[in-house]
């Protein structure tokens, strides 16, 4: 099970994970997002987007489904860390911006849509959401974990169910491990409309 591998490997995807050069997508996002705004790090695993964000004046509220790598991550943020699933969010318009970075991708596909509706529902009107999913079509278990992979379509049709949310920016990108480098990611932004 999913949760049981970040148990397990904690310290290890935190070690992998933490250092991780994410500028580019974070330039994709912050621009769209109002300054010292309130964000959430939706499953934030290591804590490094929470960090990068609360360096650059934002409020941040951070979770994961991981008690272990929840209170790793909260050493490293300097906050305290929900732990909280992604389908037991119960927010409401309480963010300027959700950042959902590899963290929706280990939802099963037949949930996907009332969980986007719960991050839509912790939205302040026209607050934005980022998302990030491995690029492919389907759900497939590697290594102890679970994805649902996704492509353009995939995530139109996706989005077209949910109330309140509308694309602004669909983008695919390599992953931003140098050992990753073959793997492709695709990205969208979203807005509350």
């Amino acid at each position: 099970m999913t949760s049981d591998y970040y148990e397990t490997h904690a310290a290890t995807f935190f070690a992998e994970t933490c250092a991780v050069d994410m500028e580019p997508l974070y330039r994709r996002f912050l621009p769209y997002v109002c300054p010292a705004g309130h964000l959430l790090d939706a499953g934030c695993g290591s804590g490094r987007d929470a960090r990068a964000f609360r360096e650059r004046g934002y409020t941040v509220t951070a979770c994961d489904a991981s008690p272990t790598l929840a209170a790793l991550a909260a050493t490293y943020i300097g906050i305290p860390v929900a732990v909280c699933r992604l389908q037991d969010v119960a927010w409401s318009e309480t963010f300027d911006g959700i950042w959902a970075c590899a963290s929706l991708l280990h939802v099963p596909q037949l949930e996907l849509a009332a969980v986007m509706q719960r991050l839509a529902r912790a939205l302040k009107p026209a607050g934005v959401l980022y998302v990030s999913f491995k690029y492919g079509v389907g759900e497939r278990e590697q290594n102890g974990r679970r994805f649902t992979d996704l492509d353009e379509a995939g995530l139109t049709a996706l989005v077209d169910r949910i109330t309140g949310l509308e694309l602004q920016e669909i983008w695919i990108t390599a992953d931003r491990r140098p050992e990753r480098a073959s793997e492709q990611w695709l990205n969208a932004r979203l807005y509350q409309c």
